[in-house]
């Protein structure tokens, strides 16, 4: 189905991903850990959380303006950068406000490379086998989680909190080499640019185009029903469900080994049966998990790891058909710029999200999370709203994929 060297493209793509994902998940099953060690509630995690996600959300709106003049693979290369200094300032950290501060740094770059990412795979691959393609890169979410993750808390239990930050900001600096090897130059919008425009009309361009807002509404949904679990997952299972922080891990592999199998079938699955129609089952499967997760009191080990496999599986099976279906919203010399605002929208509304749960969720006398239940209903609720915009939303995109011959491959650094 792909090249050779489309194969080499998404490998490295993925392996971005990779790094962001598990850069913005290690916080997650961190919390019991930082929250005892700063001593802060569920509101200040929550904010740390969001820290990230806000700053993101910001930078994503400051690159709509400019993402499409330049070579994607140089502006990659500029954010991985970013990405990988700010990460290391967080391994620096020495307290909560200089680690909030730092979260936030990193969130600037890394809330851009998810676009940028996305960009250039639906500039690489046409829309037919997009979904696919988004499956192969979302596997880095199953990887993060069976290997990223878990040697992440290891760093963290054998040496201390800082230790995976400052390892994956190193890991990320090396990768940086490896983009400027083998990925090739990505200067086909440029050539396909129209006349110069006020950086204002990026907006109102996307303001003015109906489906495009109503994917800007569905993807905030989408992001909105799934952020305001995800941060306190951890927190929960340990507190209310009676896991231990040092068996975390086997959450998280549990679940990165189902996706990693599940994530390219549901992409196969949304390149066959359409993105609308594998979008709506996968996020009506999601409510289960939903429910089950935020209504959890003490439960046996193999019943977490069960029901978080199940819920890992539903919500990457949800968002692969549909980051496939916004993409296909944009014409591909405009579509930098969309992908930003729709980077920006994700990370405003995963922020907003996160904060408000901060604010629902209180902890008892006995160190229990209370009002979780409430969270999830919140979630249920937005699930529906999401399934219900997808259905306004029409790809438009026929364009045949852009053709990286020899005049668009990087050459090696010898």
């Amino acid at each position: 189905m792909f090249s050779k060297q489309e194969k080499i493209l998404l490998a490295i793509l993925a392996s971005i991903q990779f790094s962001s994902i598990v850069d913005f998940m290690i916080m997650m099953p961190l919390g019991p850990q930082l929250m005892r060690m700063f001593n802060i509630g569920p509101h200040q995690f929550g904010l740390l959380v969001s820290s990230y996600t806000f700053s993101a959300g910001i930078s994503g709106f400051m690159a709509s303006f400019f993402m499409d003049k330049f070579d994607r693979k140089m502006s990659l290369l500029f954010f991985f950068i970013g990405f990988a200094l700010g990460t290391i300032a967080c391994a620096l950290a020495p307290t909560y406000e200089t680690l909030l501060v730092a979260r936030g740094l990193t969130g600037i770059f890394g809330g851009v490379l998810s676009s940028l990412v996305l960009s250039i795979v639906s500039d690489a691959i046409s829309y037919e086998r997009r979904g696919s393609a988004m499956g192969v890169v979302m596997t880095s979410f199953s990887m993060a989680s069976i290997l990223g993750v878990p040697f992440s808390l290891f760093l963290a239990n054998a040496f201390s909190w800082h230790a995976p930050f400052l390892f994956l900001g190193i890991v990320s600096l090396l990768l940086c080499v490896v983009i400027w090897i083998y990925v090739p130059a990505m200067r086909v919008h440029l050539q396909e640019m129209q006349p110069k425009e006020p950086p204002h009309r990026v907006l109102t361009r996307i303001l003015r185009n109906p489906n495009q807002r109503r994917a800007l509404l569905f993807i905030a949904a989408v992001m909105f029903g799934h952020f305001a679990i995800i941060p306190f997952l951890s927190p929960s299972l340990v507190a209310n469900a009676g896991m231990s922080e040092a068996q975390l891990p086997l959450m998280y592999m549990a679940g990165g080994l189902c996706t990693i199998f599940s994530s390219p079938f549901v992409g196969r699955l949304a390149d066959r049966f359409g993105k609308h129609a594998v979008f709506f089952w996968g996020a009506l499967i999601t409510l289960l998990p939903y429910w089950i997760i935020t209504h959890m009191g003490t439960t046996p080990l193999w019943a977490i790891l069960v029901i978080c496999a199940f819920f890992f599986v539903s919500s990457s099976g949800r968002m692969i058909p549909a980051t496939a279906l916004v993409s296909g919203t944009a014409a591909p010399q405009n579509r930098g710029s969309f992908m930003s605002i729709v980077s920006c929208v994700q990370q405003m509304a995963a922020a907003l999200s996160s904060y408000l749960a901060g604010l629902i969720i209180t902890t008892d006398g006995k160190g229990h999370l209370v009002n979780y239940n409430v969270v999830g209903y919140v979630a249920v609720l937005f699930t529906f709203v999401a399934i219900y915009l997808s259905r306004k939303i029409n790809a438009t995109e026929g364009a045949k994929p852009i053709e990286m011959d020899a005049a668009h491959i990087g050459e090696p650094i010898l």
